[in-house]
C-alpha cells in the first residue's frame, strides 16, 4: 500500500512510518514540526520506501502528495489543551480546518480510506463509566471542542460522499519519543521531574483517573485498520484498557521506578480539566479482535527504562 501519515514525525506518526516500511508499505510523511521531530523518523530517511515533506495541513498545495494514496492516516493537530485556551483560534485553524482540507483532498484524489485520530477528549469528563462510543460529546475546552468538530467531519464526509472514513477515539496514550512537555504526556513528564531527582508537579487534588494506553497497542490498532477489508462509514472506535488509575497513584509508581525518595508537590487545578475518563472498548474488540497486550505496569516499566537509556545517549552526546 501507499501510505500517507501526516504529523508522522511526532509521537504516534513516527512509530507508524516505522511500522508500516517495516511492513514493506510506502509510506509519505507530512509534518509542519510544531510537535514533531525530525529526530524520530531520521533513521527512515534513507529507505526508498519513505518520503518526507515538512508541511502544513492547511495548505492546499499539499495536494500532489495525495495522488495513488491507499490509506490516509491523519494524527496532525494542535494537540496541548492548555495552548487551546491560550490560542483557541489557531487550535480551530488547525485541528479543524486543517481537517477539512485533508477530507477535500482525500475526496478529490479518490483516496481508499482515511483514519483519523481524533481522542477520548471530545467526551469530556465521564457521565457513565466505562465510555463507550455513544457517550455524550461533551468537551470542557477549546482543544476538546476543536476535536469535536474535525470528528463530526470526518463523520458528514462518510455520510453525504460515501467515503471510507473511521474514527480513531484513544484514551492516554504514553510511550517512547513521547516528549516530556504539554498535557497528554503526563507519564512523561513525572519521569523526567524523576530523573532529575525533582517532585512531580500535580495539578489539583491528583484524584483525577485516566486510562492509559502503551504505544504498541494503539499501533497495532491503526494496523488493523489499515489493513482492513472492511469499510468504515465514519464508524469511531475506542481505544484503551478498560482501567483507570490516578494521578497521585501514577506519580508513586514512578518514583518507585526511580528508587528515590520524592513526594509529589500539588499546584493549583487547571480549569476546565476533565476528572475522569475509562474506555469501553467491546466495540474494538468484537468489529476489529482488538485488545490490548500490555498491562500498566508492564509498559510503565518499558517506557521508564527508554527514557532512561536516551536521555543517558543525549547527555552523551552533549545534547
Amino acid at each position: 500500500m501507499k501510505i500517507l501519515i501526516t504529523g508522522g514525525s511526532g509521537f504516534i506518526g513516527s512509530h507508524l512510518c516505522h511500522n508500516f516500511i517495516k511492513q514493506g508499505h510506502k509510506v509519505i510523511c507530512l509534518d509542519n514540526f510544531a510537535s514533531g521531530d525530525i529526530s524520530n523518523i531520521r533513521s527512515l530517511v534513507a529507505n526508498n520506501n519513505f518520503k518526507f515533506f515538512q508541511a502544513n495541513i492547511c495548505d492546499s498545495e499539499i495536494k500532489h502528495f495525495f495522488t495513488n494514496v491507499d490509506v490516509v492516516i491523519h494524527l496532525a493537530a494542535q494537540i496541548h489543551v492548555d495552548k487551546s485556551e491560550i490560542e483557541p483560534d489557531t487550535t480551530y485553524q488547525t485541528n479543524v480546518m486543517g481537517t477539512l482540507n485533508i477530507l477535500k483532498l482525500c475526496r478529490q484524489y479518490d483516496v481508499k480510506k482515511m483514519i483519523y485520530a481524533s481522542t477520548s477528549e471530545v467526551y469530556g469528563t465521564a457521565q457513565k463509566n466505562p465510555m463507550d462510543e455513544s457517550h455524550p460529546l461533551d468537551a470542557p475546552h477549546p482543544y476538546g471542542a476543536s476535536k469535536i468538530g474535525a470528528d463530526r467531519m470526518c463523520y458528514s464526509y462518510a455520510k453525504t460522499f460515501g467515503m471510507d472514513i473511521v474514527i480513531v477515539r484513544s484514551f492516554n496514550l504514553y510511550g517512547p519519543k513521547q516528549k516530556a512537555s504539554g498535557y497528554g504526556g503526563v507519564i512523561s513528564l513525572f519521569t523526567n521531574k524523576c530523573l532529575k531527582g525533582l517532585p512531580p508537579l500535580i495539578y489539583g487534588s491528583g484524584e483525577q483517573r485516566r486510562d492509559y494506553l502503551y504505544v504498541n497497542d494503539i499501533v497495532t490498532a491503526y494496523d488493523i485498520l489499515a489493513n482492513s477489508k472492511k469499510k468504515f462509514c465514519g464508524d469511531c472506535f475506542n481505544f484503551g484498557t478498560g482501567k483507570s488509575i490516578s494521578i497521585n497513584e501514577l506519580a508513586n509508581k514512578i518514583i518507585g521506578l526511580f528508587g528515590v525518595n520524592l513526594k509529589p508537590k500539588h499546584i493549583e487545578a487547571r480549569p476546565g480539566e476533565v476528572n475522569e475518563l475509562i474506555c469501553d472498548y467491546s466495540k474494538a474488540r468484537e468489529v476489529l479482535g482488538w485488545e490490548p497486550e500490555y498491562s500498566f505496569d508492564r509498559g510503565l516499566s518499558e517506557f521508564v527504562d527508554w527514557y532512561k537509556n536516551y536521555q543517558h545517549e543525549q547527555w552523551s552526546k552533549g545534547g
